[in-house]
């Protein structure tokens, strides 16, 4: 019998469970690749932890933790290429230290195959190709630029989103000739890059709870948003919608409470405000989110998939969406989630579910079908496995030596 495959997994986030956003999906990779083969994970992060209090239970066993330290200041030189070199790559303002990326680079030749979690997770090492690689491009940098030049507060940063937008698109031109094979969250995001042939889709999803979920609507009627607020999405997505929507939702339903839960909620406002609950982190959400009319997901800035979309369905939570908090599901409006562009939009589609809750059960149920059918853990093991068979499919017929500091093109970081 051959020996067991081994896969080195390099991720920016620690692979817990009770977690949300992209750990969740860390997580769910992490379980997924044990089933493969042995999984030896490490984690580089500028930050000491993403959840306060305890860390919750991580499926597999994190061998080393890196704290990153800032890049010392460019030269202008520097600066330029950071601006217009699609092939720069030291460009984030952190980097692993020396002795760590060494300890790191020196192991690669000893693994099947190796998978990162997000492209800045590759950068921060200073090295430009990856031998018998998979980069999980949850977020695509250009697209969530885009975003930014079309929605940001303040004309600064969308001209600066704008201006960076080219370097961004130059350097998704260039991953294939980086990494093996590349994963996204959408068949979306997968026609959004220039070689899409190369480039799987592994959805993002959630747990399925292991009984149907049982709503426990309050009074009064509460809406809620769940996610961390120090992710400039959500908090962008929370004060839009506070002063954009709430207003127009309080006349319509004055009784109405905004439940905010998740790790930095009391942080996200300038001052209290009534009506407006700061949960702040809750390990197990379940019986809060039981008593919401509605989910919104008031997202305007971002890139990949919301997991919030698949908790809310996993519960049974009906979902009141823009867009492009929506996107990449393949949903359609009024059958498995109301969506709302416009701020009156959006507080009427509020509306409707606090004053129908049979509608919006019936909606829910809808989206519990599907998430049954296509965004369970469950469902989306098979993908991770395929990404990773056929990235050592294409490994093989390139017949290439494990890497060297030569061969691999590692970048000196300075």
């Amino acid at each position: 019998m051959p020996p067991p495959l081994r896969i080195f997994y390099l991720t920016s986030y620690s692979p817990v469970e009770k977690s949300y956003g992209a750990q969740l999906r860390t997580c769910q990779v992490a379980s997924a690749l044990q089933t493969f083969g042995q999984v030896d994970c490490v984690v580089v992060n500028h930050e000491d932890s993403h959840l306060a209090g305890p860390r919750p239970r991580s499926p597999v066993a994190v061998q080393r933790e890196i704290q990153l330290q800032p890049v010392p200041p460019r030269s202008l030189w520097e600066r330029f290429r950071c601006g217009v070199d699609p092939r720069f790559v030291n460009f984030h303002g952190h980097a692993v230290p020396g002795p760590e990326r060494s300890s790191v680079l020196s192991r690669l030749p000893d693994y099947d195959l190796v998978w990162l979690h997000h492209l800045h997770t590759a950068n921060v090492f200073g090295q430009w190709s990856w031998p018998r690689s998979v980069l999980d491009l949850d977020d695509i940098p250009s697209s969530f630029l885009r975003t930014v030049r079309q929605n940001a507060p303040s004309l600064g940063k969308r001209i600066r989103a704008g201006l960076r937008m080219p370097v961004a698109q130059g350097r998704e031109r260039l991953l294939g000739e980086r990494f093996t094979v590349l994963s996204v969250c959408s068949e979306a995001d997968r026609q959004c890059l220039p070689s899409p042939e190369n480039v799987h889709v592994i959805p993002n999803g959630f747990e399925r709870p292991s009984q149907d979920p049982v709503r426990n609507l309050a009074v009064p009627p509460r809406i809620g948003f769940i996610g961390r607020f120090d992710h400039l999405p959500n908090s962008d997505g929370i004060r839009w919608f506070i002063k954009e929507c709430w207003p127009a939702l309080k006349r319509a339903a004055p009784e109405c409470r905004l439940r905010l839960v998740g790790e930095g909620s009391h942080k996200v406002l300038d001052r209290p405000l009534p009506d407006v609950d700061q949960f702040g982190w809750l390990p197990d959400p379940t019986e809060e989110i039981a008593s919401w009319s509605a989910m919104i997901v008031p997202l305007r800035l971002g890139a990949g998939t919301r997991i919030k979309i698949a908790e809310a369905f996993s519960r049974k939570c009906p979902v009141v969406s823009t867009p492009l908090g929506a996107y990449g599901y393949d949903l359609v409006h009024g059958q498995e989630l109301l969506l709302a562009g416009s701020p009156d939009s959006f507080a009427n589609a509020c509306v409707s579910l606090i004053r129908d809750p049979a509608a919006g059960a019936a909606l829910a149920d809808r989206a519990w079908r599907r998430f049954l059918a296509e965004w369970t853990w469950e469902r989306i093991v098979p993908r991770v496995l395929e990404t990773a068979e056929d990235c050592l499919r294409r490994s093989k017929a390139e017949s290439k030596p494990g890497p060297t500091a030569k061969a691999a093109g590692i970048c000196e970081i300075r």
